[in-house]
C-alpha cells in the first residue's frame, strides 16, 4: 500500500502567516504540521509516500523530509500549483500509485487514539472501493457529512449541508481502490471550479462500494486550517506529551518501533 499526503493550497484562512510559509510547515507545539499526517500513514505500515504541494514549497519539504530514509521510508514529491480540488490529488498521483490501491490523507489533519494504526491497516485490507473515516462533531454544517443506518452502513454523503441529518463528519483520510483515478477523470468540477472529494466518494457510494470507519470515543481528530484550530491542536499535543511523557505522532519513534531504522 502506498500513501499520498496532500499539502497544497494557499492556506488563506491563515493569512498573513501563510503568505510567507506553507501552512503544513507551521509548528504544532513541537513538530511541523506535516509530521502528523506522515505519522498516521507510517502507523499503518505505509512506507512509500508521495507528498503533493506547490512548486515553490517542494524544496522546503525536501529539506525537512529528504528522501525519507531518516524515517525508514521512501518519499516522493509532485506539485499542485492551483487549488483545483482534493480529488485532483488522485490524478496527480496516478503515476505514483501505478494502478494500485492507495491511502490519501490531508496534510492538516491529526489522528490520535489507541490502535489507530491498526484501524487504518484493517480498513486498507478490507477496502472494496473507497473507505472514509467519520468523526462526530458539534457543527456538522462545516463539513462533509455522512448519513448512516443503525449498522453504520452509509446512506448519503453531503458537503456542508444546511440541514444535517447526522453529526458524523467525513475526515481527511481516505482509502481508495485501483480505479480511483479513472473515476476522477470522469468527474466534472463543482461550481467553485474544483474536483470535490465528496463527489468521488458519492460515486463509490452509488455503486455500493463505499465503507465508513467510525472513529468513536477514545479517538481524536483535529483539522488545523484556522488560527483557533492551530492553537487547539498545539494545546492538545502539549497536554498529552507533558502529562504522559510520551510523543504524539513522532515519525522517528514510529520508524524505530517498526524496526525500519
Amino acid at each position: 500500500m502506498k500513501g499520498i499526503i496532500l499539502a497544497g493550497g494557499n492556506g488563506t484562512r491563515l493569512h498573513p502567516i501563510t503568505k510567507a510559509v506553507s501552512k503544513h510547515l507551521l509548528p504544532i507545539y513541537n513538530k511541523p504540521m506535516i509530521y502528523f499526517p506522515l505519522a498516521s500513514l507510517m502507523l499503518a505500515g505505509i512506507r512509500e509516500i508521495l507528498l503533493i504541494t506547490k512548486s515553490e514549497d517542494v524544496p522546503l519539504y525536501q529539506r525537512l523530509l529528504g528522501d525519507g530514509s531518516e524515517f525508514g521510508i521512501q518519499m516522493s514529491y509532485e506539485t499542485q500549483d492551483k487549488p483545483e480540488g482534493i480529488a485532483q490529488a488522485v490524478t496527480i498521483g496516478e503515476k505514483f500509485t501505478d494502478g494500485k490501491p492507495f491511502t490519501l490523507i490531508l496534510g492538516d489533519n491529526i489522528y490520535f487514539g489507541a490502535g489507530f494504526g491498526a484501524r487504518l491497516s484493517d480498513a486498507i485490507k478490507n477496502n472494496e472501493g473507497s473507505t472514509v473515516f467519520a468523526y462526530q462533531v458539534a457543527n456538522p454544517r462545516a463539513y462533509g457529512v455522512v448519513n448512516m443506518d443503525e449498522n453504520f452502513k452509509p446512506l448519503e454523503i453531503v458537503e456542508k449541508p444546511a440541514d444535517p441529518k447526522s453529526n458524523w463528519a467525513v475526515t481527511g483520510l481516505y482509502v481508495y481502490g485501483a480505479d480511483a483515478a479513472t473515476m476522477v477523470k470522469g468527474m466534472k468540477p463543482s461550481p467553485r471550479g474544483e474536483l470535490e472529494i465528496t463527489d468521488l466518494n458519492r460515486l463509490y457510494l452509488e455503486q455500493g462500494r463505499m465503507k465508513v470507519e467510525v472513529l468513536g470515543r477514545g479517538f481524536c481528530w483535529l483539522d488545523m486550517g484556522t488560527p483557533q484550530n492551530l492553537l487547539d491542536a498545539s494545546d492538545f499535543v502539549r497536554t498529552i506529551e507533558e502529562r504522559q511523557g510520551l510523543q504524539v505522532c513522532d515519525p522517528l519513534e514510529i520508524a524505530a518501533n517498526h524496526g525500519w531504522i
